[in-house]
């Protein structure tokens, strides 16, 4: 996965005009505006890095002409006291953009090592985590792409690139089969071409799936225990993709894993975070 370099540009002039607004008055109050610097991005905390080339955009967006030195990328393996990247600019560039730089590199490269830590726990299946939806409003891509960096895959990014039929879906559509029905209709009306996952919540919803052809591309087992899912399994027999779903945590991943199940999505990757502590520390060059 890529982020969008439109969507990055627009979430970089937002984000420091909220966090400047009418000027960065400490730094205007004691800085001369040309005095240069120097500052490195330091690890603290063992982990995951992620945001490597979000924070560059943002110092070179407040000045082209910057100089960044990359040391680690993205996906990379990092431990106490590593430096990730070294920028020198103006003092001012450094100081303004600092926060927006922090505050995305932590809670991506946070993400990405959660990630990385439960997909590592399930390598001996076949299972692959999978992100959800829910992400912080607004800044989506970072999170998925951080997920990505950390060696699990991305769902659907929103309403608009997946079918998908959860229990509200049906419960309104009148049940599955009508449900299902009505999306064949409405893709083949509208010339769509989407892939549809359809949520069971038993097992005789799984059978109801089952019964509605073409079958559809992935069914999802909500809130089924390890036990269930493998009855589950039986019933669909390799027919569609199959995902696992709800209450999965690093503490009990392992034995969804081990059912067989082909995708695992975890909400706890993005909407329970812990940011991987990092500081810029900055100097004044003596050039």
């Amino acid at each position: 996965m890529q982020i969008n370099p439109e969507y990055l540009q627009k979430f970089i002039a937002d984000s420091l005009l909220e966090d400047i607004g009418e000027g960065d008055h400490s730094s205007l109050a004691c800085i001369p505006a040309e005095a240069k610097g120097v500052a490195k991005l330091l690890i603290k905390e063992d982990g995951i890095l992620c945001g490597v080339d979000v924070a560059a955009k943002v110092f070179k967006y407040l000045e082209p002409e910057c100089e960044i030195t990359v040391h680690m990328q993205d996906g990379a393996q990092v431990k106490v006291g590593d430096v990730a990247f070294t920028l020198t600019a103006k003092v001012h560039t450094i100081l303004s953009g600092e926060r927006l730089a922090l505050n995305c590199m932590q809670r991506m490269s946070g993400i990405a090592t959660q990630t990385h830590r439960i997909q590592k726990k399930i390598t001996h299946t076949r299972s692959v985590v999978l992100d959800t939806r829910k992400t912080t409003p607004g800044i989506r891509q970072l999170e998925k792409y951080a997920v990505f960096c950390g060696g699990g895959q991305n769902h659907r990014m929103g309403l608009y690139d997946m079918i998908m039929l959860k229990d509200n879906h049906i419960d309104y559509a009148g049940g599955i089969e009508a449900g299902i029905n009505r999306v064949r209709q409405y893709l083949n009306d509208k010339k769509l071409k989407l892939a549809i996952e359809v949520e069971a919540r038993n097992l005789d919803e799984v059978k109801q799936i089952l019964s509605v052809e073409p079958l559809v591309d992935r069914i999802m087992l909500d809130n089924f225990i390890p036990e269930d899912i493998r009855l589950a399994l039986e019933l669909i027999a390799n027919k569609a993709e199959t995902e696992a779903s709800g209450g999965i945590t690093s503490d009990n991943i392992v034995d969804y894993a081990e059912t067989g199940v082909d995708f695992i999505s975890v909400g706890a990757l993005t909407h329970s975070v812990k940011g991987l502590d990092m500081s810029l520390k900055a100097k004044i060059s003596e050039n």
